[in-house]
């Protein structure tokens, strides 16, 4: 049994993939519908919170948990903000108007803009001299090579054609593709700003499910205002249809609420870069199921910046598991002789991944410290 044990986080993450792309092609159909894209925003929040809430408290009152400060509440309210409330706002908007394709091959970009902000922040440390510090940028170059290509080069139409519901503030999807890629965009930025808040904020409060239900709770609450403020037509908080009903809970329950444990127990076991090197295939499997079954228009510019996207994203993973294997040598110095054809120690490996959780992609922050 404990060979086929350490294929489950494996087939967890394949099996994540392919509810991530029930999720985007679900959100895509409800607002071809039209369902509004920021009245969604606000119903999945509230449905992952009342997911997330009631575990978080029986935990809590288990393990005791830790108070929360006036630090712990304000980088949980920014990050709230920022990573998800303005952040799913914008990315649900560029769903919209792009397609949920662009959507996913977008997403591909948070590691490369995550870096790109750290450098330009001074967390991450750049040698031009060091051979993974030049695969990251490379890889980072690469990733958005390929995303301004999917955006500005269509090319040739390979097949299927849509017809968009003038459902976004921006006015009639067909004609605002370049604005969806650019909100799509905005979005990694947002998420990206996220993850590095994660740090500070990780720290402060160190019960992350409990963090994870604040998370949502005020997400929410942000949403909800900025809803009041955009859609000023009050039907639009009506769930007239099946689908959109169906597409907030599915999105709320297995987009924010299972895939948060099963993202974390794969960490856990593997690491966040063993997670991360499945995104492209949650690329593959929506492009195939869009082009299918909502009929979204394929074209040859997006598949070659595809193709370089997630190019770029190994590139710049293979940089950072380099970062990964210089913490594991400073966890222990016995480390670099195991590598030489041992086992490695499990403990070791958990601590690195923890320390890795902990710092995402700013190891060289991590590793000085």
């Amino acid at each position: 049994m404990g060979g086929f044990d350490k294929y489950i986080p494996a087939m967890a993450m394949f099996a994540l993939q392919f509810g991530y792309a029930g999720v985007a092609l679900s959100t895509r159909a409800a607002l071809l519908q039209g369902m509004s894209p920021r009245v969604f925003v606000v119903y999945r929040q509230a449905i992952a919170t009342l997911v997330i809430a009631p575990l978080a408290y029986f935990t809590r009152r288990k393990s005791g948990g830790c108070s929360m400060g006036l630090r712990s509440f304000t980088l949980i309210f920014l990050a709230s903000l920022i990573g998800v409330a303005i952040n799913q706002n914008v990315y649900f908007e560029g769903l919209y108007l792009a397609s949920s394709t662009m959507a996913s091959a977008m997403g591909n970009l948070v590691p490369a803009v995550t870096f790109l902000i750290a450098s330009i922040l001074g967390l991450e440390k750049v040698n031009i001299r060091s051979l993974r510090s030049i695969a990251k940028i490379l890889g980072t170059i690469l990733c958005v090579s390929g995303a301004m290509s999917m955006a500005l080069l269509k090319g040739p139409k390979l097949f299927n054609a849509e017809h968009l519901p003038d459902n976004s503030l921006f006015g009639s999807g067909g004609d605002n593709w370049l604005l969806g890629c650019v909100l799509l965009f905005l979005s990694c930025c947002c998420w990206s700003i996220w993850l590095i808040l994660q740090v500070p904020a990780s720290a402060s409060y160190p019960d992350h499910l409990s963090l994870s239900a604040w998370m949502c709770f005020m997400a929410t609450i942000q949403s909800a205002i900025i809803t009041l403020f955009l859609e000023k037509d009050l039907e639009a908080w009506k769930l007239s249809t099946g689908l959109e009903l169906g597409c907030c809970f599915f999105s709320g329950v297995i987009g924010s609420g299972i895939s948060f444990f099963v993202q974390a127990w794969c960490v856990s076991q593997r690491g966040p870069l063993f997670s991360a090197m499945f995104n492209p295939l949650g690329t593959v499997i929506v492009t195939i199921l869009a082009a299918l079954f909502l009929q979204e228009k394929i074209y040859t510019g997006g598949l070659v910046g595809a193709v370089g996207v997630v190019i770029g994203l190994y590139i710049l993973l293979w940089g950072k598991a380099k970062d990964i294997i210089e913490v594991k040598e400073e966890i222990d110095p016995k480390l670099q002789k195991s590598t030489q054809g041992k086992q490695v120690d499990n403990s070791l490996e958990k601590e690195s991944y923890k320390i890795d959780l902990e710092e995402p992609l700013l190891s060289d922050q991590s590793s000085s410290s």
